[in-house]
């Protein structure tokens, strides 16, 4: 083993990743636990999944040998502004055999890094939330969206599933016969497809369905757009079609016109064989031709790259970069 040692997380709502790996591209050992985001699971829960996924990640790997670490997370500002969830934070790292700083990175910023290791350009992201990033000598620079469900996250998966709900609405007020895709709707929040001969008493269920249920559940009907989508159901195309200009527009908020710096794609919804991220890509190609379309990776290897990359020795971050961060599938 040559280099030195660094550790990077990725940590998300849903899971946590860590990375260890060296300055001369050796990947020595990962891990995996449950969602550690504090915002949404509580500073002390979120620690406990930090502190498991690096005690895995650090299995064969001396912790008083690494020398810096990053941990991306969503929501970072609000840890960083919060003693006792920077503390909680502090604990989990100490806990886990690790003495050497750290330092909180927005998720933004990683997933920047996971796709490119150019240092400027824009990252677009669209999961169950939309953001889109400006990103300037590896460091945020603007933010456009973000604003969660109610204000914003134009082209999210929640944006996605409330569109699909409201196509079903104004059809069964107009009293036609919903779609193919709306039919999919009503059962998922119905159980069943039915009409009622008053339409009216099945639009009162279906906002009754919708609002017993947290709104951001809404995303939970993304797939069922997608998949419809990928079957060319008209209702679902526009649908898509719209959510693409959206985020695109978000881009456009923070991006010069005629940037020809990198656009990685990132989020559930833009990182697969998606018909949004086709559509998406197309509209990018459309107003920044010149652009290379990345989309976003391994985001423990680019916290753990962002870690490794200012440290003595290592003279070409790019090759490094390349050893590490593998692209997405």
């Amino acid at each position: 083993m040559s280099g030195s040692i660094v550790v990077g997380l990725d940590v998300g709502g849903t899971s946590t990743r860590a990375a260890v790996v060296t300055t001369t591209g050796e990947r020595l050992g990962t891990g995996r636990a449950g969602g550690g985001n504090p915002t949404s699971h509580g500073a002390e829960r979120a620690a406990t999944e930090l502190r498991t996924a690096l005690r895995a990640a650090l299995t064969d790997v001396d912790p008083a040998r690494v020398a810096a670490g990053v941990i991306g997370l969503a929501g970072a500002g609000r840890l960083l502004a919060d003693p006792a969830g920077r503390d909680a934070f502090d604990r989990a790292w100490h806990d886990a055999g690790l003495r050497c700083p750290y330092t909180v990175q927005k998720d933004a910023l990683v997933a920047y890094a996971s796709g490119t290791p150019d240092p400027d350009g824009t990252v677009l992201i669209a999961g169950t939330g939309a953001v889109a990033a400006r990103v300037r000598g590896l460091e945020l620079d603007r933010i456009a969206d973000g604003h969660g469900w109610l204000l914003g996250d134009a082209g999210s998966g929640f944006w996605l599933g409330r569109e699909a709900v409201r196509r079903v609405l104004a059809d069964l007020d107009r009293a036609h016969r919903p779609g193919p895709l709306g039919a999919r709707v009503l059962t998922e929040l119905l159980g069943h497809a039915e009409v009622a001969p008053r339409p009216r008493d099945t639009v009162d269920a279906l906002v009754q369905a919708v609002t017993r249920r947290s709104p951001v559940e809404l995303a939970r009907l993304a797939p069922l757009v997608v998949d419809a989508a990928r079957q060319d159901e008209p209702t679902a195309v526009a649908i898509v079609g719209e959510a693409a200009g959206h985020l695109a527009e978000s881009a456009s908020r923070i991006r010069p016109p005629d940037a020809g710096d990198p656009l990685v794609l990132g989020g559930g919804l833009l990182t697969g064989d998606t018909p949004l991220a086709t559509a998406l890509q197309a509209e990018l190609r459309r107003r920044w031709p010149h652009a290379p379309l990345r989309r976003a990776g391994d985001g423990a290897a680019a916290a753990a790259w962002l870690a490794a990359r200012d440290l003595p020795g290592v003279a070409d971050p790019a090759a490094l970069h390349a050893l590490l961060v593998r692209p997405a599938a």
